[in-house]
């Protein structure tokens, strides 16, 4: 069998390789002590802590449903579970997507968003999303100044942290709900809730919730932990992976790293992989917590007085999660690097009287693309594949890749090999 190597254990890198380790002679190289990428867990007195955000699994792609419960079984190991987001904000409860649910705003902003909303449509400026040139231009041509001012600029600033101007609005569909106007005002009459997001429902494992994912999926490959790839060296035959030959290459790690791994690339390649390595991300502090009871699965923050911007209340999605508590436990996620303390401190804000248990800081979570940031990967990519690398994956190509994206890019490269 001809010699295949992937660099990261996350879903990406483990999906890639079951769908390939038939055909090749699989090898994963990993650099962190265990798998699981983003998605991995830890048992923090024996309730589950999510590093980094909280993982869910569905999809509306019938082979990528068909793939992964070939691994699972579905009713024994997993729960099913639908969606229940809020918003808090300005000290009280609101429904999500806002707005969907402009009647429990104050009447005073119901009625200038409404007025937004009458001049959008008579100037007949609403257009597709794929019409907008930029994220900031959807936002506030399609909701109007009054919500883009009180929720969606703040909220999606404290994400990206970056001018959204500058952001393509390609990256985001299907990542968040983009309504229409007519949409809009028939969701707030006949109070329809949100069901077009791919994870308005879910799946859960019962036990280690997405680490029981990861470690299920890495069965049967041969895993290096503690193992990252150091060089890379295109030779006539394939490459040298850490001075070791293989016939062909996955990338799933970092892509900003290209240029420092590859060792004596032709000019080509070094520009497309020098052109890479200055792409913005942004980590992300997650202060694991104890809360009290709740049916919210998901809680996003927009005040601009709150560093946060959303809770993730794992403690919903199965109750081993919560085991070694009285309580529920979540997750509360930070923008950049900050303290236990001032994570602490900023908490007694928020709801749930919230205690905390643990803390983790990722450097990077959420990759931000640029307006030509697709070119660049794309020119990359015509780089590498024809010498037999492959990049695939979030921080490979670049995108805001969940977990059915993930398996999705996996099988994508497992056509091309």
């Amino acid at each position: 069998m001809k010699k295949l190597a992937i660099v990261g254990s996350g879903i990406t890198g483990l999906a890639a390789g079951q769908l390939l380790k038939d055909k090749y002679a699989v090898t994963v190289f990993e650099k962190a002590a265990k798998v699981g990428g983003l998605v991995k867990c830890d048992r923090v007195a024996d309730n589950l802590f999510h590093r980094v955000g909280g993982h869910v699994f569905n999809s509306r792609r019938q082979d990528v449903l068909d793939w992964f419960w070939g691994f699972f079984d579905r009713d024994k190991e997993f729960l099913k579970a639908k969606r229940n987001a809020k918003i808090w904000m300005q000290g009280k409860l609101i429904g999500y997507p806002l707005e969907n649910y402009l009647s429990q705003l104050d009447r005073a902003v119901v009625d200038t968003i409404l007025e937004d909303m009458l001049a959008i449509g008579a100037s007949g400026h609403a257009r597709k999303p794929e019409d907008y040139p930029h994220f900031e231009a959807f936002l506030r041509g399609n909701f109007g100044d009054t919500l883009y001012n009180l929720y969606f600029k703040p909220y999606n600033q404290k994400i990206w942290n970056t001018d959204l101007t500058q952001v393509p609005l390609g990256w985001l569909e299907g990542k968040l709900p983009m309504p229409n106007l007519k949409q809009m005002l028939l969701s707030n009459i006949v109070k329809q809730e949100e069901g077009e997001m791919v994870h308005a429902t879910f799946y859960y494992a019962k036990e280690n919730g997405s680490q029981f994912i990861v470690d299920r999926l890495s069965q049967g490959l041969n895993v290096r932990t503690s193992t990252p790839a150091e060089k890379l060296q295109a030779v006539d035959d394939g490459w040298l992976l850490n001075g070791e030959a293989f016939d062909k290459v996955v990338f799933t790690g970092d892509v900003r790293t290209m240029h420092r791994l590859l060792e004596a690339p032709d000019a080509a390649l070094a520009n497309a992989a020098g052109a890479v390595q200055h792409l913005p991300s942004n980590g992300t502090s997650n202060l694991f917590c104890e809360t009290d009871a709740t049916d919210i699965s998901w809680l996003y923050l927009p005040d601009g007085d709150i560093q946060a911007h959303r809770i993730i209340y794992t403690g919903t999605f199965a109750p081993s999660n919560n085991r070694g508590s009285n309580r529920m436990t979540c997750v509360v996620e930070f923008s950049g690097k900050h303290d236990r303390a001032f994570m602490e401190e900023q908490v007694k804000r928020l709801p749930g009287n919230l205690t905390a248990l643990d803390h983790n800081y990722e450097p990077n979570s959420y990759v931000v693309q640029l307006t030509d940031t697709r070119q660049q990967i794309e020119t990359l990519k015509a780089c590498l594949e024809p010498k037999g690398m492959y990049l695939a994956g979030r921080f490979a190509e670049w995108e805001y890749h969940n977990m059915d994206k993930a398996i999705e890019a996996a099988m994508g490269i497992a056509d091309k090999l």
